[in-house]
């Protein structure tokens, strides 16, 4: 009895399962992951700077520095017959005159160009960064880049009213002649709820979001086409990659004119709130 208990004491590994002792399996190979908001995280420029000098902020301060280069260059010697790049920017100066400024601003449109047509041209380059090569992160995705925008906008428009109608009378303004009594318990909170509230958040929020969504699906079809073509093909894959190559050329011809349009509806409404402030009947 004392030689068996011995030895096995001394021989342990004769306990072990013999599962114990078999190597571990190999890892599975790493398939197909969608992107997420990592495509939206971006580390300082360098180590030790500042947590906000990131790409982003980059390419804001470039776009704006473009603009403004565009723009003196054209007209900083204006010709009487248009050539060049002064055509060019003079066909945008028409579009946001006739589409945008005069519909909301009427005689006064001219008078707030210089605004519109800077902020039209600064979104429509943000948005368009995010099908750059090299650049393909859209500026205006980041919320606080449209909110810069927005929120100085919304403090214009509650200067103007108040500078041109006095406190009480913007006020007033906001809210329709000729409704029964009733009718005002409900329209007076929902003006007053859009005008200080709602209309800050949807100007800053729609060009944000519609930009943050197309970036997410256009990196998707493109890294799909990408894995299943080159990282990982099969038979069943190249079909699935071919595919997505194709819906990746797709989208960004789509993303392309949504930059466009939301530009254009950003400046719009930038238009709106100006027009109603100085101009509530209308």
């Amino acid at each position: 009895m004392t030689i068996l208990i011995t030895s096995s004491l001394e021989s342990p590994t004769s306990l072990e399962s013999p599962t114990s002792l078999a190597s571990p399996a190999p890892p599975a190979p790493p398939g197909f992951r969608a992107p997420g908001l990592e495509l939206f995280d971006f580390p300082p420029l360098w180590t030790g700077a500042p947590y906000w000098l990131t790409k982003p902020t980059l390419m804001a301060v470039l776009a704006v520095t473009l603009v403004c280069g565009v723009c003196w260059a054209a007209f900083a010697n204006p010709k009487v017959v248009p050539r060049g790049l002064q055509n060019v920017v003079e066909l945008g100066y028409v579009f946001v005159r006739d589409q945008v400024a005069r519909p909301f601003l009427g005689k006064d449109a001219d008078r707030w160009m210089g605004l519109l047509l800077s902020v039209f041209f600064l979104v429509w380059i943000w948005n368009l960064m995010g099908v750059v090569p090299l650049v393909q992160i859209p500026v205006s995705s980041f919320l606080a880049f449209p909110a810069v925008i927005a929120v100085s906008v919304y403090v214009l428009k509650i200067y103007l009213g108040v500078k041109r109608h006095g406190a009480a009378g913007y006020i007033r303004g906001l809210f329709p002649r000729g409704l029964p009594v009733l009718a005002y318990v409900l329209v007076i909170p929902l003006e007053l709820l859009y005008t200080f509230v709602s209309s800050l958040f949807a100007h800053m929020l729609r060009l944000a979001a519609n930009m943050f969504a197309g970036h997410l699906i256009l990196a998707f079809f493109s890294m799909a086409g990408f894995w299943f073509l080159f990282e990982d093909p099969t038979p069943l894959g190249v079909p699935v990659g071919v595919a997505g190559v194709l819906m990746a050329i797709v989208i960004t011809a789509l993303e392309m004119f949504v930059q466009f349009l939301q530009a254009f509806l950003f400046t719009l409404l930038t238009a709106m709130f100006i027009g109603t402030a100085l101009n509530p009947d209308h």
